[in-house]
């Protein structure tokens, strides 16, 4: 008989899904009793060596607004070739390519099995892989060295039909054209000027007439492969480009003593952003910035360039006393989500001793799911392997990075998505399974992921909406179903479908059974992500109420102990391990996460009210 925790991993290792319960309350009333939501850590792209992908795309249900995928929950009539939606059930015929299927000739996707299965989607044209370095040259020289000879390197693991592009910036942003031969040809932005997308791609002369003639738009993606001069094919210049990162200088412009190098790190972020806008809109694309200071100057400058000026500290920022922060995070945040609407993600690669601002600009990455990478100088083998980690390559041969990727979540009748928390920003997709109780990124069923790999993790938040006095058949289970759509690293456009089901259970009768269910591990890491988004808006000291709140509601639901006596208190295995990770220790009179009194304490005392 399998156990609970051979089962929790069961269904990771095939469908990258871990739940916090895996047997569900079947009321909104005994699911709030539980204080630990119904939700799950969601691994899009778990890598599965036995998953090869089929080259077909996928059936979905007729309805309008379900589209669900064909999966081995539905109910399939074989003689009338007909199928039910276990979401709507809306009954829908089998298309003509079908029609050979029976009982012992079943396609992949009804196989029980294969509740992950990932297609491969034929129409439209290939999209070529796209990175574009935006490198600081306000470096030490050894410094720069160490980097340029990190970014040739990288040249030589990149797919030759790849594109790539080079910024630069100190006091001044260049971007350089690579379709030049024999001279180095670059378009130069002053650092101090802030530029909207429309001037930076008609600077660039990205918004000429297209070949039919039509002024003012972008290129498409095929069009732009071949007539944009700032993102070349790695084959067709990697001579050319291999000689242009060695014979990089450092800022010309000279440091008076007791200045910082003026940075514009701004300015290029936003004309790189603006550049893949005009160029590849819509596209997966990799913005990869290397720093090795704060920005001083322009748009998102975190300093000011006298050195007798510190940086803001901790303090300053506690106190309202950061004259740059809030501007500068507004403008990072501008452009993050800028990229994340065309699927484009930033990654930050910050090498200094001191800081780089990487409070105000942690939003690139977080909201496109790009990388940070922090070391003390690019000199060092601690960022030198790091990068390289970051192309590294699956059994097949391709980059372990996707691009350009969409979740979408649909639910059974019974529950209602909450929301999602992850490197991700809301599609804005309403619809009937929306709740209105919303957990990190909620009101939609749609969420962007720009950039995933096979660690990419998704937090995703349900509301049970089952109503007390309406109970579910015995037998009755709840199913959710993720698709995710992405662009695949060798440049194909797939769709990964997994769909999961989980037992419905009276939690009055069955509460041992529900007890049993628990995931621990899952669910504090769940509620942990659900504790740093709410630090993100709220005060530190109510956030930390609310998680000793749960915790304490949580024991007092589970835990058998006896009224005024703190020493009886016990727990089940089945949730030691959570208070434990919850910073406590399950009951120790030394507990030092509830400080005012012991934890035991705080269950089993009478006035518990008055201290929540």
């Amino acid at each position: 008989m399998t156990t609970y925790q051979e089962f929790i991993q069961q269904n990771e290792d095939r469908d990258g899904v871990r739940f916090s319960w895996n047997l569900w309350p079947s009321s909104r009333l005994e699911a709030t009793r539980l204080v630990v939501p119904v939700s799950c850590l969601f691994t899009p792209l778990k890598e599965r060596p036995d998953l090869p992908p089929v080259q077909y795309e996928p059936v979905l249900c007729s309805r309008a607004n379900c589209k669900a995928v064909l999966n081995p929950l539905c109910q399939v009539d074989f003689r009338a070739k007909i199928w039910a939606c276990n979401f709507c059930f809306q009954r829908n015929p089998f298309p003509p390519s079908y029609a050979g299927i029976s009982e012992v000739n079943q396609p992949a996707e009804l196989m029980p099995q294969f509740s992950t299965i990932e297609y491969i989607v034929q129409r439209g044209p290939p999209t070529p892989l796209i990175f574009l370095y935006v490198v600081d040259t306000c470096l030490e020289e050894e410094d720069l060295q160490a980097l340029k000879e990190s970014l040739q390197m990288s040249l030589s693991l990149l797919p030759p039909n790849a594109l790539v592009g080079l910024i630069t910036f100190g006091r001044m942003v260049q971007v350089h054209e690579l379709s030049c031969e024999g001279i180095a040809k670059s378009y130069v932005f002053r650092g101090t000027k802030d530029l909207t997308s429309k001037q930076i791609q008609e600077m660039l002369g990205l918004s000429k007439a297209t070949p039919q003639g039509q002024q003012g738009r972008p290129m498409a993606p095929q069009d732009a492969a071949s007539t944009c001069r700032f993102l070349q094919p790695v084959h067709r210049v990697d001579m050319n480009l291999t000689d242009l990162l060695g014979e990089l200088q450092r800022d010309p412009w000279p440091v008076p003593q007791g200045k910082r190098p003026l940075r514009s790190t701004g300015v290029a972020l936003s004309v790189a952003v603006g550049l893949l806008e005009g160029t590849f809109p819509n596209t997966g694309a990799r913005v990869m910035l290397f720093i090795g200071g704060p920005p001083t100057q322009g748009p998102g400058m975190v300093v000011g360039d006298e050195l007798k000026t510190p940086i803001r500290s901790w303090h300053d920022i506690q106190k309202d006393n950061a004259r740059h922060l809030k501007k500068a995070t507004k403008y990072y945040e501008a452009l993050a989500n800028r990229s994340a609407v065309n699927g484009h993600s930033i990654d930050i690669y910050a090498c200094a001793l001191d800081q780089t601002g990487l409070l105000e600009m942690k939003c690139l990455s977080n909201l496109t799911g790009g990388h940070i990478v922090m070391g003390d100088s690019f000199n060092t083998s601690l960022f030198k392997q790091t990068f390289q980690r970051v192309f590294s390559k699956d059994f097949n041969g391709d980059f372990r990075m996707a691009f350009g990727g969409v979740l979408e979540v649909k639910t059974s009748r019974e529950l209602k998505i909450c929301g999602a928390i992850g490197p991700c920003v809301s599609l804005h997709a309403k619809g009937s399974c929306v709740s209105e109780n919303e957990m990190g990124i909620g009101g939609t069923t749609q969420w962007k992921v720009c950039s995933l790999n096979p660690s990419t993790t998704l937090g995703l938040f349900f509301e049970v909406v089952n109503q007390h006095n309406a109970p579910i058949p015995q037998g009755g289970r709840g199913a959710i179903q993720f698709v995710t759509q992405y662009q695949h690293s060798n440049t194909q456009r797939r769709i990964r479908v997994t769909t999961i089901a989980r037992n419905w259970a009276d939690a009055q009768s069955q509460i041992q059974h529900i007890e049993s269910s628990f995931d621990q591990e899952a669910a504090a890491v769940l509620m942990a992500r659900l504790g740093v988004f709410r630090a993100e808006s709220e005060e530190g000291p109510d956030v930390l109420r609310w998680l000793d709140r749960q915790l304490i509601r949580l024991c007092q639901k589970f835990g058998q102990f006896n009224k005024d006596d703190p020493t009886s208190f016990r727990l089940s295995e089945s949730l030691s391990l959570y208070l434990s990770s919850c910073s406590t220790c399950g009951g120790h009179p030394s507990c030092k996460f509830l400080t005012i009194v012991p934890m035991s304490r705080l269950i089993t005392d009478t006035t518990l009210s008055d201290r929540t």
